[in-house]
């Protein structure tokens, strides 16, 4: 039996042949576009959502392995079909609608307040902890008190009692203990620029700095003047200070600190090339130039004396400071100060 093509036949034929050529054009579009957008891209990674990741595995699945590699397309089939074992895993993925069994979890502000009930009371052991937070509201077991402690690494009472931190163990030394330094300021006189060397001692535990002297030669004569100020017993600075830090500066002379330890001021020299162990002062001068000094022209003594006054003032009163909480030193009593400007006016 002959088989004999009818019009149309050849028509749907040739559509067929037609729809096929632009079917391959257009991919060979597309495969360009794609080489197009990987040179661009070079070695940088494309971030998809979870949408756009959906939308490529489903499709992806249905071509094949085989295909898609024939496609060269962004993505590489073993990573389209990872992304549709992915969608595949969530949608049989149950977890949240899992119930918790067990214990509750003790609430963050009693793990907060056995921690800090702890660490600042070394003495109490885990029942007085316990009556402590039951006196709060709080009913949890000594058991619970052991294992919060143990998870933030604190010991228990005997340990904690006999090992001090060094934290604490600083803080406890800081009110004996002063430090002093030289900072350097230039200034304008009628005999041209002039170098002032301005002496200052600051006490660790409050913050509070003396300026102990400015002067343009700091010799042996005006170092054992300043020694004697500041070792005064009515008004020194330095009463009550059992160490006074000080760098190797050749300007703290001998007979300097002879003065200070006849007052019973112990000087401690730091080791050479080593001014972190000096960081209170060193923050200070920090503050005052960065804040103060090297936003100014002086000229004169005089200016110099008035500003720095003028800034130790706010440094006290004005400035807070984090190494004490972010407090002021000398806070001002603003009813005092409202007082004060109605008795002057």
């Amino acid at each position: 039996m002959k088989f004999v093509l009818q019009p149309w036949n050849l028509l749907l034929l040739a559509l067929a042949a037609w729809i096929n050529r632009e079917q391959q054009a257009a991919i060979e579009y597309l495969q360009a576009e794609n080489r197009v957008l990987r040179e661009l891209m070079g070695k940088r990674r494309l971030l998809l959502n979870n949408h756009q990741r959906r939308r490529l595995a489903i499709k992806g699945q249905s071509l094949g392995r085989k295909l898609l590699g024939q496609f060269g397309t962004l993505f590489t089939p073993d990573t389209i079909l990872r992304w549709h074992r992915q969608l595949v895993a969530e949608k049989w993925n149950y977890t949240e609608r899992r119930k918790t069994f067990g214990r509750p979890a003790t609430e963050q502000v009693v793990v907060d307040l056995v921690v800090k009930l702890a660490t600042e009371n070394p003495r109490w052991g885990y029942d007085s902890i316990v009556g402590r937070l039951a006196n709060l509201g709080h009913e949890i077991s000594a058991n619970t008190v052991k294992n919060i402690l143990k998870r933030h690494g604190i010991e228990p009472a005997p340990d904690r009692s006999q090992q001090p931190r060094w934290k604490e163990f600083i803080a406890a030394h800081l009110p004996a203990i002063a430090a002093t330094d030289f900072f350097s300021v230039e200034a304008w006189t009628q005999g041209g620029l002039v170098t002032f060397f301005v002496l200052f001692v600051i006490d660790l535990a409050s913050r509070r700095v003396k300026i102990a002297g400015i002067t343009t030669s700091p010799n042996d004569p005006w170092m054992k003047q300043v020694a004697r100020n500041l070792t005064d017993h009515v008004d020194g600075f330095l009463i009550g200070k059992k160490y006074l830090i000080m760098d190797r500066d050749g300007k703290f002379t001998p007979a300097f600190q002879a003065v200070l330890k006849e007052a019973g001021v112990e000087p401690l020299l730091l080791p050479p090339k080593s001014p972190n162990l000096n960081a209170y002062a060193e923050r200070f001068v920090r503050s005052i130039k960065d804040e103060c000094l090297d936003r100014m022209i002086f000229f004169g003594e005089r200016m110099l004396r008035e500003t720095i006054h003028s800034y130790l003032e706010h440094y006290h009163a004005e400035r807070n400071h984090q190494g004490i909480d972010n407090q002021l030193i000398d806070p001002v009593d603003d009813i005092g100060c409202q007082s004060a400007r109605k008795t002057s006016q």
